[in-house]
């Protein structure tokens, strides 16, 4: 199991999101099963950050001393006991950040859907780009409700972060 999660996570961290987006929307359909770009879009995306979540989450555990699972484990704790008392706890403390990073960059990636979905503010933003002739004013105001998005889960997680660290 761990040869395959690594490779998961070295093959798809290594490999642009449109490439996965686009094999998905392109390729899949051919041979497997037909699908809308939504659904698409959505696919890719999600296989693509979940590799980058996973290798985060793996770092966080990683970090967690070992004396800790040594300890629970000698206190009694099976191994599963272990992970979800004593280190995931650690490791989520010590992850937020990178999550949250990990979430904004999330939120950013989905402009990749225009592509292939047209649900998200980019394609939005490259039809009224389109009909209006006023390509600058309107992805200035897509990059501002980007940042309308994106900010107050900075925010959020800047608290998170705060709040555990004190715990």
């Amino acid at each position: 199991m761990r040869f395959i999660g690594k490779a998961y996570v070295e093959f798809i961290r290594n490999i642009p999101l449109l490439v996965i987006t686009m094999a998905f929307y392109v390729i899949v359909p051919q041979f497997v099963v037909q699908m809308d770009g939504f659904t698409a879009g959505t696919i890719g995306l999600t296989i693509y950050t979940s590799a980058f979540i996973a290798e985060t989450v793996r770092a966080g555990i990683q970090a967690v001393p070992t004396g800790q699972m040594e300890g629970a484990r000698s206190n009694g704790l099976s191994y599963t006991q272990a992970m979800v008392h004593i280190v995931f706890p650690q490791a989520i403390k010590i992850v937020v950040p990178s999550l949250g990073n990990q979430f904004i960059n999330l939120v950013k990636n989905s402009s990749i859907l225009a592509f292939v979905a047209g649900f998200d503010l980019m394609y939005q933003g490259k039809i009224i780009a389109a009909t209006t002739f006023n390509t600058f004013d309107t992805y200035l105001v897509v990059g501002v409700l980007y940042l309308v998005i994106t900010m107050p889960m900075s925010y959020a997680m800047r608290y998170l972060e705060k709040h555990w660290s004190r715990a």
